[in-house]
């Protein structure tokens, strides 16, 4: 098994928090429920596999992903292969700071997981093919982070609307249980509808549905922490009205109740093995 992670110079490490490459992970099961995280990738799979997305509760194939393709941020979990015979290079972007990459609003990728070309064009091809003849993995890294830079531009030195994006996410991921909304506005300079059209147009969802997430992954990593599990300290530590808020977000964002989770969950962060 070979998994590294990379994390790209200035000015892209602004941008993307870090690249994974991986081969020969081979879990003893085939499915997992990837859960909503906030973040959005972008994956070239480099075996020439195809790989599905399947419905939750069924487990049958809805779509088909090959080569290259690009997720945006979930509001609810989507059931993907767990990783077996792959060879996978990803591009792990920072919190609601995808947008400079992509010359569309990031609403049209919530939810969604769309064939890179369609975003990329033909130059997403010409990649996987030099990754393809690429002596090492650092080699790949490097061309992976010329092709962000080249599809960008000027995009990157954007900088105000990026900064003010940033500053908003940071502030909600630490945060998820304050209503910071009039808040973040005021700190912002900007008014609160401006505010939460900017917020969805970068990062792909209102503010207030990116808190739900938000406070979702705060219970999750709560639960991670190992500590006896009280549902009523998690749900007030996790930034929860009460208990019974808590429950029907946790099934909403994983489709299962906490107990369900804590039975079913592995050391794999976010990825719940269901098939």
């Amino acid at each position: 098994m070979i998994v590294q992670v990379h994390t790209p110079g200035f000015p892209i490490n602004q941008f993307v928090k870090h690249f994974i490459y991986y081969e020969g992970v081979n879990p003893v099961h085939n499915m997992d429920r990837f859960l909503p995280d906030g973040n959005t990738e972008f994956i070239l799979e480099l075996t020439g596999d195809p790989k599905h997305i399947y419905d939750n509760e069924t487990l049958t194939e809805l779509q088909t992903c090959r080569y290259a393709w690009v997720s945006g941020v979930r509001t609810r979990p989507i059931t993907i292969p767990s990783g077996r015979n792959s060879r996978m290079l990803i591009v792990a972007f920072k919190r609601g700071m995808a947008h400079p990459f992509y010359d569309f609003p990031m609403t049209e990728l919530t939810d969604t997981v769309v064939d890179a070309d369609l975003v990329f064009g033909r130059k997403i091809h010409i990649l996987r093919e030099q990754l393809l003849h690429c002596k090492s993995i650092q080699q790949m890294f490097v061309l992976v982070e010329k092709f962000l830079l080249e599809q960008t531009g000027d995009a990157l030195h954007a900088n105000t609307p990026s900064n003010c994006i940033e500053y908003a996410v940071t502030e909600i991921s630490n945060q998820p249980g304050i209503p910071v909304f009039q808040q973040l506005s005021e700190r912002i300079g900007y008014s609160q509808k401006h505010f939460i059209d900017l917020f969805k147009k970068k990062v792909g969802v209102p503010p207030k549905q990116y808190v739900r997430i938000m406070r979702f992954q705060k219970a999750v990593l709560e639960i991670e922490k190992g500590r006896s599990v009280q549902w009523s300290r998690i749900a007030a530590e996790s930034g929860f009205y009460d208990q019974a808020h808590f429950i029907n977000d946790f099934r909403d964002f994983s489709g299962f109740t906490p107990n369900e989770y804590i039975k079913r969950k592995t050391q794999e962060l976010n990825y719940i093995p269901v098939g």
